[in-house]
């Protein structure tokens, strides 16, 4: 096994230039029964905003502290040492900014094999080590818990995760084998491959302290006082730590295997196969059921530097950027100064997207939201609808009950359109045709000040167009959400040749508010993601009218990685609503985009496809068999596939030339938050890129360098 004393990283120093390093300041405090706990607290001289993160200088001091460490208990002079957190933080996990710059994969063995070193000294002190968890903790900062020998947590903590499998890596640094030894198989699937395909998913402290990652939980106001205390109890035995799965109580034989079996079949429902880090992460995790604590680390160091210099990491981290970084900056939002404040809302309409709008924004804004409709009963419905699900929130305790009658208190419905004369932002919700869009926003436009802002949902229809019969068409915004809208983290917000700076200000200002992402786009049919989209389900809809089997379309979409086959997604979103998108993208540009008769065919019927219990699409219905019209030149899985990578090559580029969006940043950023594009493809373009698409069809590629692994 390896003795990572032995390795020589000097060579990682090079890497740490920039680094901002966490520094591992020691202070030894005496307990109540006079034992000493040397204590070190992990702190970078920055606040909250700017976490503590494990690069390579701040694992070399951290490393350096801990032998020294280990030679004072050697001498009896100290009886336990901890670790904490500056405040709000212990770490947020590695210091991944120069990762890119990796000459080889045998450096990148060197960050697991420096991280097993350093964290894993942790256990090996000759005295027993504390990890007092005392805000985030994240990848490397949970690994530094994991590897001491007692951890408690602080109640008010914001998020306890390892998050590396949605980064197109693994727990690297004990993760992987420790965690699985210490809460069982089935929880650790949980936290280490679950959670992080589920939109990274995090624990709060409560759930890892009941899951039996933390030995005790206690509250903030006196966090680190009573983690002392109970450290000391300890180190006395006045506390008896018992775990529910310690080791000799976890099942190995049957239950470990079968929980494995089970993830991958889910794995492979959910995801596909062309995820790399997730099926890694899989076999970890099994492995981890025997050997040693070595032979796990050692198989850690091998697959973390294998995944480091991959494709897929590569465009993880940029995608991360992506998110992270550009869309809290939007291109192109004015100066939040020219805002309006926004003090009522009106929404125009009462089904099912309204209710949810109104429910968003009375949440987010705190402020008046008013619906309304066409008849009292659709407005009686809409405002119930929204006040039961304040009550669901209630009920889960989100909600405290002066919270939700506030809430209730605040949405409001009428057929009167007068009482819209004090909204500041108002909001259609209505059928996606421009004259009924116009209609309403004829009816409301006399009523508002002349600063009220109006804004349309509409996915594809012209802004302009919309507005065109406006007083005052500069009043007028595309806020273009996607569904479910509480959940979906994109809006669109789209400017015409019309609408003023103040407009748009305060869209992105309200965006922000609601917790959204904003993307600017140029007023073109279909925006940014229905545009792709669209490209996508006409390439699929063009496959199955040549005649192609179901199957074999829904197979040839499989390495592009999105989250759902493209008739998985035209279910969702709705026959109808997909034909109306074709038709308006086929009438926009009919040379590039397919429209076929069989999706308005489809769309008249209950059900159109038949699922397995996963969701997978299996076949068309007996009803949809009887209307679908078909040809005799079925495709074959890798032409279908070369069509849809030169057809969003080719769409993208002339995206960027009409300028869209300003960079092709801006629309791999739709994709990843509107469409759920993976992290793993970067978005479109990377992939494009790697796939030989865009060479193909416009003769270069959309980064420079393409955005690939190590010696890709």
């Amino acid at each position: 096994m390896t003795n990572y004393d032995d390795i020589d990283f000097t060579v990682l120093e090079s890497l740490s230039a920039d680094e901002v390093v966490t520094h591992a300041r020691v202070r030894d405090v005496r307990l109540a029964s006079g034992k000493v706990l040397a204590l070190i607290t992990l702190d970078n001289g920055r606040d909250h905003t700017r976490p503590n993160t494990l690069g390579p200088a701040t694992l070399a001091e951290l490393g350096a502290t801990l032998a020294q460490l280990k030679s004072r208990a050697a001498a009896g002079e100290i009886h336990a040492v901890g670790i904490t957190g500056k405040q709000y933080i212990l770490a947020a996990g590695a210091d991944l900014s120069e990762v890119s710059n990796l000459p080889s994969k045998d450096v990148a063995r060197l960050i697991a094999q420096r991280g097993h070193q350093v964290l894993g000294s942790l256990s090996e002190l000759g005295v027993p080590s504390f990890a007092f968890v005392n805000g985030l903790a994240l990848g490397g900062g949970l690994e530094i818990a994991l590897n001491s020998t007692y951890r408690t947590v602080d109640a008010s903590a914001a998020a306890i995760a390892l998050p590396e499998v949605f980064l197109g890596i693994i727990p690297g640094w004990g993760g992987a084998y420790l965690l699985p030894n210490l809460i069982g198989i089935e929880n650790a699937l949980e936290v280490v491959i679950s959670n992080p395909l589920k939109q990274n998913r995090v624990l709060k402290p409560k759930q890892a302290f009941e899951l039996g990652i933390m030995d005790a939980i206690f509250p903030a106001s006196n966090y680190l006082e009573d983690s002392l205390r109970w450290a000391d109890g300890v180190l006395t035995g006045a506390v008896k730590v018992t775990r529910k799965n310690e080791p000799g109580k976890i099942e190995r034989l049957t239950k470990w295997p079968i929980a494995v079996k089970m993830a991958r079949n889910m794995l492979e429902s959910r995801i596909g196969t062309v995820p790399r880090s997730p099926y890694v992460a899989l076999d970890l995790l099994d492995k981890a059921k025997s050997g040693t604590k070595a032979e796990g680390f050692a198989r850690e160091d091998e697959a973390l530097a294998d995944l480091i210099v991959g494709d897929q990491f590569a465009a993880s981290m940029y995608a991360f950027d992506l998110v992270q970084k550009r869309a809290k900056r939007p291109v192109g939002a004015p100066d939040k100064a020219l805002a309006k404040k926004v003090q009522k809302v009106g929404i125009i309409g009462a089904r099912l997207m309204a209710s949810q709008f109104a429910l968003l924004f009375v949440r987010k804004l705190q402020v008046p939201v008013l619906i309304t409709d066409l008849d009292q009963a659709r407005v009686d419905k809409g405002v119930a609808s929204v006040h039961e699900e304040i009550g669901k929130l209630e009920a889960k305790g989100r909600l405290d009950a002066d919270g939700a009658n506030r809430l209730r208190a605040l949405v409001s419905g009428t057929t009167d359109k007068s009482q819209y004369a004090d909204c500041d932002f108002v909001i259609e919700a209505v059928f996606e045709e421009v004259g009924v869009k116009q209609q309403v926003f004829a009816e409301i436009e006399p009523l508002l000040a002349e600063d009220a802002i109006l804004a349309t949902n509409t996915s594809s229809l012209s802004v302009e167009e919309i507005g065109a019969k406006l007083a005052h068409p500069e009043r007028l915004v595309g806020f273009h959400f996607f569904n479910p809208v509480a959940v979906m983290p994109l809006i669109e917000i789209v400017r015409t040749a019309n609408t003023s700076d103040a407009a748009l200000s305060t869209a992105f200002v309200v965006a922000r508010t609601l917790g959204k992402n904003a993307v600017l786009t140029a007023d073109a049919p279909g925006f940014v993601v229905n545009r792709l989209l669209a490209k996508v389900m006409g390439e699929a809809a063009r496959a199955v009218y040549e005649g192609t089997p179901l199957l074999t379309v829904e197979k040839a979409f499989a390495p592009l990685g999105l989250p759902m086959t493209p008739f998985q997604l035209i279910d969702l979103v709705g026959w109808k609503v997909a034909a109306h998108v074709q038709d308006t993208m086929a009438t926009a540009f009919p040379e590039r985009f397919f429209a076929s008769e069989n999706f308005h065919q489809l769309a008249e019927l209950p059900e159109v496809v038949e699922k397995d219990k996963s969701g997978r699409v299996t076949g068309w219905t007996k009803a949809a068999q009887k209307v679908l019209k078909t040809g005799s030149s079925p495709a074959s899985e890798d032409a279908i596939l070369r069509r849809v990578q030169d057809g969003l090559a080719q769409e993208i580029r002339l995206m960027l030339d009409e300028g869209v969006v300003p960079e092709v940043e801006d629309i791999d950023l739709c994709l990843i938050l509107g469409a759920g594009w993976p992290f793993i493809d970067g978005g479109a373009s990377p992939y494009l890129d790697r796939e030989g698409a865009s060479e193909r069809v416009f003769g270069d590629t959309f980064h420079h360098p393409p955005i690939r692994g190590i010696g890709g």
